[in-house]
């Protein structure tokens, strides 16, 4: 097993290769490992055409070939364009020698290679071999068999390498997701493995070099007489998007008009929806697994036309698919990432989170107590942190914007975020929420750390107290920031302690706030090591048993009513 990074990829890779009951064995199989000199990760494997002579010097010149000769051309070519060189440059040889070397009669050899480059997984293949992708318990075969036909013609190649003195190879780009699997076989393994088969052993997750001997030996297993070849690679880390990647590729998305419950978008099926604002249509959606698995959970959002300007809607999708590029935090919302040529239209895909949001928590019974409090409080700090470090600024935090989950709570829609890089929006169509906005924002200020600082102090205030720390500002308004209402006028269960950290994250003047919100969640976790808990309010009769109240209540009237009467 090889384990290699490069720019932040990386794989670890392994593979296995038995003759089985043929005289010699026809497969070639290698791959290049990154370097720190810029290229990229390359596989290959190759099958020599039996019958024919030469097969297996076909198979390995094609192979080192394509690790040697691909390293050495300019990056400016691009891997597709760089790749076809190289192989077409092989195949005019090997045909030459076919038709010139009467050892080497008709030499040729099926083959499947990957350029694993930055963030895309480039596939060349010619003939029979083949290329699948396991990627979230899904099985994909990326390659298609190039043969006369079914049945008796299944062995019969259309093309190869070294058929014709020109090369027709396909070619094919696929997104890389962390812990995305790849493997290359030649037909001594798929022609005995059916998908279902090669999924359980594939998911079972050996280790590369264990899973390709496992695979080799259930096809020798399962009858096989050919050669059987097997290359594995894991993808363990992906680098993260570059900004210049993510909105050239959003900009060429159109924005279609809103769809409706029970619709299909790109193989998406809408379900009920679960947020229509001003700005977008949030759907609960699936998307069927070919497996036979149970499908997945996701949301997808639609921006709403015709509302803010089509540039600025699609800088809002770019940031939200750069920020799930660069930030990995368990208290931060993810994109799912979808391939290239799948997405038609704009919209972004996400996990679905089963837990609400903090918004219609607080529309429940009982209200938000302390330690409930702090522990939402300390995860969503810890997302905004997260998010500080990349250097982004979320600009819109606010309980409808914070999930909770089993695991605690995450922050989500980054779209409005602040992204190094990336330009901004106009001042008309940053759609901020009034309520949470620190007073530095409405004097046209883009924003800040303490800026976030603010909007998550007064989102903790409404949080423990159902209401905003200066009161509700109204959308266009130009508000005033007054005294602050303190903590205790709403609730005199809660610690005076607490009542302060909100204070001072929500004052005025950025410089009388935290230093940053490391800070302002260390003071809040420790709080109660420091001060003790004010003493709880007393409370009345009614609040500590309202159902004994109104039996007494009704006993007390029943009783007076008798004696009414009985006067009477």
């Amino acid at each position: 097993m090889n384990i290699d990074a490069h720019r932040g990829l990386q794989v670890s890779v392994g593979f296995a290769s038995e003759t089985g009951r043929r005289p010699d064995n026809q497969d070639f199989v290698g791959a290049l490992l990154p370097s720190s000199s810029g290229k990229p990760f390359l596989a290959a494997l190759a099958d020599g055409v039996g019958g024919h002579k030469g097969g297996r010097e076909a198979a390995e010149l094609t192979v080192r070939s394509f690790l040697d000769d691909y390293s050495g051309l300019p990056e400016t070519l691009g891997p597709r364009r760089a790749a076809s060189r190289v192989l077409e440059a092989v195949n005019s040889w090997i045909h030459a020698q076919g038709r010139l070397d009467p050892l080497l009669r008709h030499m040729s050899c099926a083959f499947s290679g990957v350029v694993v480059s930055r963030r895309l997984c480039h596939v060349l293949h010619v003939g029979d071999s083949r290329v699948y992708r396991l990627s979230e318990g899904r099985l994909e075969r990326l390659t298609e068999d190039h043969v006369a036909g079914p049945g008796d013609y299944a062995h019969v190649l259309r093309r190869a390498i070294g058929f014709e003195d020109t090369l027709r190879l396909d070619y094919r780009a696929v997104g890389l997701r962390q812990h995305d699997r790849f493997m290359l076989c030649s037909d001594g393994v798929h022609g005995r493995l059916d998908d279902r088969r090669l999924l359980q052993l594939l998911g079972e997750r050996l280790p590369p070099e264990e899973a390709a001997h496992a695979l080799v030996e259930a096809a020798l297993a399962a009858g096989g007489q050919d050669n059987a070849t097997a290359l594995v690679v894991d993808i363990l880390a992906v680098p993260p998007a570059d900004r210049a990647e993510i909105a050239g590729l959003v900009a060429t998305l159109p924005i279609g008009a809103l769809p409706k419950s029970g619709d299909i978008i790109d193989g998406f099926q809408l379900g009920d929806v679960l947020s229509d604002g001003r700005y977008s249509r949030l759907f609960h959606a699936r998307q069927s697994q070919q497996t036979g698995e149970q499908a997945l959970e996701l949301v997808v959002k639609f921006p709403r036309p015709n509302v803010a300007a089509e540039n600025s809607y699609k800088l809002a999708f770019a940031r939200e698919a750069w920020v799930a590029a660069r930030v990995r935090s368990p208290f931060v919302g993810e994109v799912v990432e979808l391939a290239p040529a799948r997405q038609t239209r704009l919209y972004t895909v996400m996990p679905y989170y089963d837990g609400g949001t903090l918004e219609q928590r607080l529309k429940r019974s009982p209200r938000v107590g302390l330690k409930e409090g702090v522990d939402i409080a300390g995860k969503v700090s810890r997302g905004l942190v997260a998010l500080h470090r990349a250097g982004v600024v979320h600009r819109d935090i606010k309980p409808e914007n914070i999930v909770l989950t089993r695991g605690g709570a995450r922050l989500i829609d980054l779209g409005v975020a602040l992204v190094p890089g990336l330009d901004d929006f106009p001042a008309s169509d940053v759609p901020g929420t009034p309520s949470y906005m620190a007073p530095e924002l409405f004097q046209g200020k883009p924003g800040d750390e303490l800026s976030d600082l603010y909007a998550l102090g007064a989102t903790l205030y409404r949080m423990f107290a159902g209401a905003w720390p200066y009161g509700e500002i109204e959308p266009f308004t130009r508000p005033r920031f007054g005294k602050l209402t303190p903590l205790a006028k709403h609730r005199p269960d809660l610690p005076s302690w607490l009542d302060d950290i909100l204070a001072r994250a929500v004052a005025v003047d950025p410089a009388h706030r935290f230093g940053d919100v490391i800070e302002f969640a260390h003071e809040l976790e420790n709080g109660a090591a420091w001060a003790g808990p004010a003493a709880p309010a007393k409370m009345s009769f009614y609040e500590r048993d309202p159902l004994l109240f109104w039996k007494i209540a009704c006993v007390v009237l029943a009783v007076a009513l008798a004696a009414a009467l009985a006067w009477r």
